[in-house]
């Protein structure tokens, strides 16, 4: 079932019936004011908008089933805001997810720059440095395209010289949610189908293969009498089935990658071992695997395509810099635009951003949410998503044989969501 509804989604969700969703996966304003956005302010403040915020989640826990999970993103710098209001609508938080990035640019505030500004203090030009302001890579901007442009770098003589307002944005986080049930996990998913996240499905892959023959054993666990016990399965299967999920994903980049060690082999015995997922005294899961190299390994990696963002677009208008930003074409300073998260490229003119039909600001990539679908949706369940945006996340569902119901303010943003699940949805 692919159900795509165009309103407030406060209005909108009154119209689900109880207990009838799986789960939600959604990406909701952050109270940011992003790029101007009314649909991002803060609702006349921090209580304004928990409030807001709390009575759409009371609407989520109401059509989601007991024991359904949520996975809802959030910027850091608000993240507190959005915990808190789904949690007081009656949700448990369960984790945060973090996804860690390369493609963010810092909006730091150059305070000695200013300063020479206001005393009318002349700044020397020390060389330059080319800066891509294409349309970022990674969860928020995907597909991602070269736009280089030079800048002068420049040295004052204030005593702040080098001081700022900002980090370099590198992370943004997924609340993991879930309903409160009665009873045990076991009976709730035999009821309802709900109350336990896919571990096996979303393991971390690897490429190590086992020598097939009776000396190679399979570790597995199963329940007796309430306590886990071990057997041991001779002529394992050839493949290592991944790691256990983990609560950080990362987008590949080569900085995101370079801030991982190098590890060596976590075992090394040429056999499989596999932990239970009940802590049976401080094993860990990725133990004798036997593979060396980055420990990014460890962790899921969501690259994006290059060209996911536009597909089942063709024919759309596109739009330019300034409509993208609200300024004028060939105009100079902080634009405001390309942000990711919190973050704004702050060297680009409006001018220099390239024209594309999904003109959303905030576009997920499609592997991305396709995992975050696969951990908390039971197979053949149905995914609610109340803040659709450009329907990244109806993509994913609809290419994992999930039902989807997306919910859209933006008359806008609804037409293009609507066009790349249709798109996708025929070419199944």
């Amino acid at each position: 079932m692919i159900d795509l509804i165009q309103g407030d989604c406060l209005e909108k969700l009154k119209g689900l019936a109880d207990n009838s969703v799986d789960s939600v996966v959604t990406d909701p304003p952050a109270g940011i004011s992003f790029m101007g956005k009314t649909w991002d302010g803060d609702k006349g403040g921090r209580d304004h908008w928990i409030a807001w915020k709390c009575e759409i989640a009371k609407e989520c826990l109401r059509v989601l089933k007991p024991g359904g999970h949520a996975l809802v993103w959030a910027l850091p710098r608000t993240a507190h805001w959005t915990t808190t209001a789904w949690e007081n609508a009656g949700f448990e938080v369960r984790d945060v997810i973090a996804h860690l990035f390369g493609s963010g640019f810092s909006k730091s505030h150059n305070i000695g720059k200013s300063i020479d500004k206001l005393q009318g203090n002349e700044r020397e030009v020390v060389g330059t440095e080319k800066i891509d302001i294409g349309i970022q890579g990674g969860s928020m901007h995907a597909g991602r395209k070269t736009n280089v442009i030079d800048r002068d770098l420049t040295k004052g003589n204030s005593p702040y010289e080098g001081w700022g307002t900002a980090l370099k944005p590198a992370r943004e986080d997924y609340i993991l949610l879930r309903k409160p049930f009665k009873g045990t996990v076991a009976s709730n998913v035999l009821e309802w189908g709900t109350g336990g996240i896919n571990i096996d499905g979303c393991r971390v892959g690897t490429e190590i293969l086992t020598k097939s023959n009776d000396n190679v054993a399979l570790q597995k666990w199963k329940e007796k009498d309430g306590r886990p016990h071990k057997e041991v399965v001779k002529n394992a299967p050839e493949k290592v089935i991944g790691r256990f999920p983990a609560n950080i994903i990362h987008d590949g980049s080569d900085e995101v990658l370079a801030v991982f060690p190098e590890s060596k082999s976590t075992g090394g015995t040429g056999k499989i071992s596999l932990n239970s997922p009940v802590n049976t005294g401080g094993g860990n899961n990725y133990t004798n695997f036997g593979d060396q190299g980055s420990s990014s390994r460890f962790f899921y990696c969501a690259k994006p395509s290059k060209s996911e963002r536009n597909a089942g677009l063709e024919g759309f208008a596109t739009k330019t810099g300034s409509e993208l930003t609200g300024r004028k074409e060939g105009s100079k300073g902080m634009p405001g635009s390309l942000e990711h998260g919190n973050s704004t490229n702050p060297f680009a003119n409006s001018g220099s951003v390239q024209p594309r039909s999904n003109f959303h600001p905030t576009v997920k990539a499609i592997k991305l949410m396709t995992y975050l679908c696969k951990l908390i949706t039971p197979v053949n369940g149905t995914i609610l998503d109340p803040f659709m945006g450009s329907g990244s996340t109806g993509v994913a569902a609809v290419t994992e044989g999930f039902g989807f119901i997306g919910i859209e303010l933006d008359p806008e943003y609804f037409q293009i969501a609507k066009a790349r699940i249709e798109n996708v949805n025929v070419l199944l």
